[in-house]
């Protein structure tokens, strides 16, 4: 497989797709650059080799051009991270944006208008709720023709591909995964972004040091069980809190207040409790909590045990009691992988926990741990401590950092290596 490090782009173009789905705020200002910045490395590496980069990026959800979602707004501080004047092309495909492509001199740099403008960049139709069933197939079968057009023109402006993109690496846009059949297996590569994460992945899932500790948070155990199965196999410590704490309190008997619950999840927790123990996995569970008389920064607090919460309290964040005992094994491993928060990090009245957890997590890297941070909540709990540099590999992937630990195959890396 090609390589960014050992390819020359010197005097050709590269289409680069990158994840520069940035937040803004009302002004349409970026609230954090941390994705833009991620690739700089990658563009940087083009335009020094003398190569030119058009790039690609989706910003939010469109459901076709609008201003809100223009990539216009972040061309400025693409701009002033590379170093060099970026050109904006005011479509992603088009005349005009082709010979913009065809004009880029070694050292240029062009960014294209959002892509998810298009339904073609997905494959899927946009269609108002009341469409029937034949209107529908009609549809999806004209958007899917029409996004091969989409994906070879976007192929035609470059010599090279580059996916840089982890945070949809897990969808086979046309931007992503389609486009990178127009390129031979010499002309095709990983960023330096994107080849980070993949190897951050495949130290934890498959090149392990053991014990391997899982830290999971979240609030539903259902959006989270095909990951918690998978890792049942792969782990030696499965720690499991944040607001699915009181599923599992509740399936054991366990009085939770108002805390939340998935009701139809009980015999699952159950299920997984048992699982744990067939395959000898050290699966750790709050045992108190701090509470709350209201889902509030100011609420009311005290602390009590997880099984015993009374009506009108809820469970905010792990207790005391809990943050020794996930700290102790936290700081006994050698493999960690955090995906989600302990309590509502926030909320600076319900952070402790979570704080707990990272002051561990860093103590353990210290001493020689590999500590992966993944997942949208995690990223920001780690940043909101300052803490970001202190861990192994803090990921920029939600979903797919996800999916690529439940095992699964994603197609923006399949398209690049063959598997």
């Amino acid at each position: 497989m090609q390589t960014i490090d050992t390819f020359n782009f010197a005097g050709k173009k590269a289409f680069i797709r990158v994840d520069f789905n940035v937040p803004l705020d009302e002004n349409f200002k970026i609230t954090d650059d941390t994705r833009i910045r991620a690739a700089v490395p990658t563009l940087k590496k083009i335009l020094k080799d003398g190569g030119s980069a058009i790039i690609g990026s989706h910003l939010g959800r469109p459901k076709g051009p609008t201003g809100k979602y223009s990539l216009k707004h972040i061309l400025p501080r693409v701009s002033e991270l590379l170093g060099v004047e970026v050109h904006f092309a005011d479509d992603c495909i088009g005349e005009e944006t082709e010979a913009k492509a065809a004009a880029l001199r070694p050292g240029e740099a062009l960014l294209l208008e959002n892509l998810r403008f298009y339904a073609e960049e997905e494959g899927k139709p946009r269609l108002p709720e009341s469409a029937s069933e034949e209107e529908t197939a009609a549809a999806k079968k004209a958007v899917k023709e029409s996004q091969k057009e989409f994906t070879k023109k976007l192929a035609s402006y470059a010599d090279v591909y580059v996916n840089d993109a982890f945070g949809t690496a897990h969808r086979a846009h046309a931007s992503t995964a389609l486009i990178a059949d127009y390129f031979d297996a010499g002309n095709k590569m990983f960023g330096y972004l994107m080849q980070n994460e993949v190897n951050a992945v495949e130290k934890v899932m498959s090149d392990t040091e053991r014990p391997f500790t899982a830290i999971m948070g979240g609030s539903k155990v259902s959006t989270k069980i095909d990951l918690i199965k998978n890792l049942l196999d792969k782990v030696d410590n499965l720690i499991l809190a944040g607001g699915m704490t009181y599923t599992f309190a509740k399936a054991s008997g366990g009085k939770i207040g108002d805390s939340i619950v998935e009701n139809d999840k009980l015999d699952l927790a159950n299920e997984i409790v048992e699982l744990a123990k067939e395959k000898g996995v050290n699966l750790v569970l709050a045992t108190d909590a701090k509470l709350a008389d209201s889902f509030s920064n100011d609420a009311k607090t005290d602390f009590g045990s997880v099984k015993e919460i009374p009506d009108g309290w809820e469970g905010l964040d792990i207790g005391p009691e809990t943050e020794k005992a996930f700290a102790e094994v936290i700081k006994n491993s050698k493999t960690i992988l955090w995906n989600g928060p302990v309590g509502v990090f926030e909320f600076d009245n319900f952070d402790k926990g979570s704080r707990a957890v990272a002051d561990a997590v860093v103590e353990a890297t210290k001493k020689g741990a590999f500590s992966l941070i993944g997942g949208g909540d995690s990223v920001a709990c780690i940043n909101k401590f300052g803490l970001a540099d202190a861990v192994s590999y803090v990921s920029t992937g939600g979903g797919a950092l996800l999916e690529m630990i439940e095992g699964k195959v994603l197609p923006g890396i399949k398209a690049i290596r063959g598997y």
